[in-house]
Order: structure tokens, then C-alpha cells, then sequence
């Protein structure tokens, strides 16, 4: 029995998707006047791991490879398909800036969300008190 539901595991997955988007943002924007630096986005890959969560995998060998579940949510890929500036950087510091202000509010909520449960839990623990 699992007290918390996935509650609290889908919002601790949300936060290090954040911290993990926060850390990418800021080094594409320490990055900025690196030449040929490429810059680099966190992405989700929930609907990657639903679909081969759905596939029956039988091995008929036991030299077959298996499919490998990694246990983060996210994804980090390098945008190479675009060039911005001359010396072949492709990060756009206002995009950057604006993905920062955006994350920050996202991981702002969620903390929120998981200081609420756990004050729920703690007031409950107290007896309502």
C-alpha cells in the first residue's frame, strides 16, 4: 500500500525535470558566446516510455537484447538544425531567457504542490490541528 498515491512520485519526477531543464538553460546561456556550441533543450518522454511500456517483448534467444526503461521522465537532446550566429552558435539568449523565467514558475508551482501535501499529511498526522 502506497500511502501517497503517485502523487508525490509524479511531482518529484516534475522537479527533477525541472532542475534538469534549469541546469540546461543556464549552461545554453553561459554557452552563448561559445563557438560552434550547440544548444541543448530538455524534453519529455512520457509518450516514448507509454508506447514501449505497451509492446510484448518475448525473447527467443538469450543473446537478444532486452529493452532498457530508464527510471527519469526526460529526455536532453542538442538542437543541431539551426545557426544563429557566425561563428556556428545556434543559442538564441532571449529565447533562453524566456524558457528560464517560464521554468522558474513551473518549478515555483511545484514545490507549492508538494508543500501542500505534505502540510495535508502533517495535519492530518496532528489531528487536524
Amino acid at each position: 500500500m502506497d500511502i501517497f498515491g503517485n502523487t508525490i512520485r509524479t511531482l518529484e519526477n516534475s522537479l527533477d525535470y525541472a532542475s534538469a531543464k534549469n541546469q540546461t538553460i543556464a549552461n545554453n546561456i553561459s554557452n552563448v558566446d561559445t563557438p560552434n556550441y550547440k544548444a541543448k533543450d530538455v524534453i519529455f518522454k512520457d509518450a516514448l516510455n507509454d508506447a514501449a511500456n505497451a509492446l510484448v517483448v518475448k525473447k527467443t534467444n538469450e543473446k537478444h537484447m532486452s529493452l532498457n526503461q530508464s527510471n527519469s521522465s526526460y529526455q536532453t537532446i542538442t538542437q543541431n538544425n539551426t545557426m544563429f550566429n557566425h561563428n556556428g552558435n545556434n543559442v538564441d539568449i532571449d529565447k533562453e531567457m524566456a524558457e528560464l523565467a517560464k521554468n522558474q514558475i513551473y518549478y515555483n508551482s511545484l514545490v507549492e504542490r508538494i508543500n501542500g501535501k505534505f502540510g495535508s499529511l502533517q495535519k492530518v498526522i496532528r489531528g487536524g490541528n
